[in-house]
This record gives C-alpha cells, sequence and structure tokens, in this order.
C-alpha cells in the first residue's frame, strides 16, 4: 500500500476530484493549506501592492493499493497541471499497515468495499 500526498492548485481541485472518482478512487481526505515556494511576486491593482507568491492549495491524502498507485499518479498529474509555476507536487510513501476500525479488515481488504 502507499499513501499520496499531493498538493494541488485549489483552482484545479474540481478537476483533480471528478478524474480520481472517474478512475475508481472514491475516498481521499483533503484540506486546505498554503506555502511558498522559489517564486517572489507582487502585484499592483489601484495603487495596492498584492503579494501573490502564496497560492491557495488544497493538500490531498490518498492511500491506495500497489496495483492503482501509477494509475492514481498519472490522473492527479494530468488533471492538475496548467503547465504554469505553482502547479503543486505529489510525495509517495509505504504504508506498513491499514485496518477498518468497523470490521477489522487488514491489508489491501480495508481500502475498497467488496461486493
Amino acid at each position: 500500500m502507499k499513501k499520496i500526498e499531493a498538493i494541488v492548485r485549489k483552482t484545479k481541485f474540481e478537476d483533480v476530484k471528478e478524474a480520481l472518482h472517474e478512475n475508481g478512487i472514491e475516498y481521499f481526505s483533503f484540506w486546505e493549506a498554503r506555502g511558498v515556494g522559489m517564486a517572489r511576486e507582487s502585484r499592483v491593482y489601484r495603487g495596492i501592492a498584492y503579494d501573490t507568491s502564496t497560492i491557495e492549495r488544497l493538500y490531498l491524502q490518498i492511500v491506495v493499493r500497489d496495483v492503482n498507485l501509477e494509475r492514481t499518479i498519472d490522473t492527479i498529474l494530468q488533471s492538475a497541471r496548467t503547465g504554469e509555476v505553482g502547479d503543486g507536487k505529489i510525495f509517495v510513501s509505504n504504508i506498513d499497515e491499514s485496518i477498518r476500525i468497523r470490521t477489522g479488515e487488514k491489508g489491501d481488504e480495508s481500502l475498497y468495499i467488496k461486493d
């Protein structure tokens, strides 16, 4: 099992969510996040300077079976990309164990609903 953590633009979140659902990824957690990177910009609007180096982001966390890893990463890449600086990042790490609290199922079986 793998944990995918993705930081994406807030404006691309609906695209990412729909693409994940279309590709069979039904459950993930997300929350609002802010960050700064190498880009330092400010814009002037009506005489007032605004710092635009912090773009609103959403932080997604998804745990998938190994067989779904590449498909999930590709889905995020395709749906979150704008081609501009600040599109975000994807991090992948190993998950040693997963347990469904309701049933006690462990491992891969705890990540999906059996028919």
